[in-house]
């Protein structure tokens, strides 16, 4: 049984805990925002992307599509999630996804990179070696860094361990505050998806033209297709890391709420209580001094 300076204490100690609750709440639903633009801003330089290998696809019209040669018997995983907590069970959801994904593909040899601590100890829990390890980016400016840590270690991949097919593992979000896992195929870049964008109509009259030597500026270009990629990839699932973290922080500020509320009343209960023993004491001790004849003396 509490005490009352011991109840009283405990109401401080969760009142400052709702406090942090409620300011990592808004910081998850501005984080969220932040995210959400970055992912908006990849839009017109994605157009430009997508555009500048129209142009080069129809440059030889009569070419077949070819963005690289037949994946091997090796692949290569990419898998998102987080470095911190209290995001609810966006790393299982995305290692789940994850883990299934690469069974259907029936690849026995798998390398797996994991971007965040997180979703590092559950891949391994699965059973998978994590072979590199990359932290989550801590804001939109530190996305591009990370980028390029990415690219190198696909090159590596390709250039050292003959990796041809890298699959993306990350969440999307879907709302304010849900967010569903998904995959996606960096390489080798979808020839039908290539193919769509050499028949697509261009938007002028005129075709631009380009000097340089077709074969470089074509790899050029599918590595700034990668980097929107792999760049879309931090930023989704970033935004689904804290759309997590809001939706378990809207849940633990209930449960505070709560919990405050019931101390609250307890606290209330206990003091009323002390304050009738008091006065039972009071009149008791009254009486005793007395003998008995305090109402008889109030009465006359």
């Amino acid at each position: 049984m509490f005490t009352l300076t011991a109840l009283n204490r405990r109401i401080r100690s969760t009142e400052d805990l709702q406090s942090v609750v409620r300011t990592m709440k808004a910081l998850a639903a501005v984080s969220i925002r932040q995210y959400e633009r970055a992912v908006e801003s990849l839009r017109d330089y994605s157009r430009a992307v997508d555009m500048a290998l129209q142009v080069i696809l129809r440059s030889v019209p009569g070419t077949p599509v070819r963005a690289r040669r037949v994946p091997g018997d090796r692949l290569g995983a990419i898998v998102f999630g987080s470095d911190h907590g209290m995001c609810g069970s966006l790393n299982e959801q995305v290692v789940s996804h994850a883990v299934a994904a690469m069974d259907v593909s029936g690849v026995r040899e798998r390398v797996v990179l994991a971007v965040g601590v997180r979703v590092r100890d559950r891949m391994e829990d699965a059973g998978y070696s994590v072979e590199y390890h990359l932290p989550v980016p801590g804001s939109v400016a530190g996305i591009g860094p990370a980028v390029r840590d990415l690219l190198l270690e696909i090159e590596r991949w390709q250039s050292a361990e003959g990796i041809d097919r890298v699959l993306l593992f990350y969440s999307v979000l879907q709302g304010a505050a849900s967010y569903r896992p998904r995959e996606f195929l960096l390489l080798p870049v979808d020839e039908e998806w290539l193919a769509g964008l050499r028949s697509r109509s261009w938007p002028t009259r005129v075709l631009p033209m380009f000097t340089a030597d077709r074969e470089v500026l074509f790899s050029a270009v599918i590595r700034e297709y990668m980097f929107v990629s792999l760049f879309r990839a931090f930023a989704e699932s970033l935004a689904s890391e804290n759309a997590s973290r809001l939706a378990s922080m809207q849940a633990a500020e209930k449960n505070i709420d709560d919990q405050l509320s019931e101390l609250r009343r307890t606290f209330h209960q206990m003091r009323q209580m002390t304050i009738t023993e008091e006065l039972l004491d009071i009149v008791a001790g009254f009486e005793a001094l007395t003998g008995g004849k305090g109402n008889a003396t109030i009465g006359e």
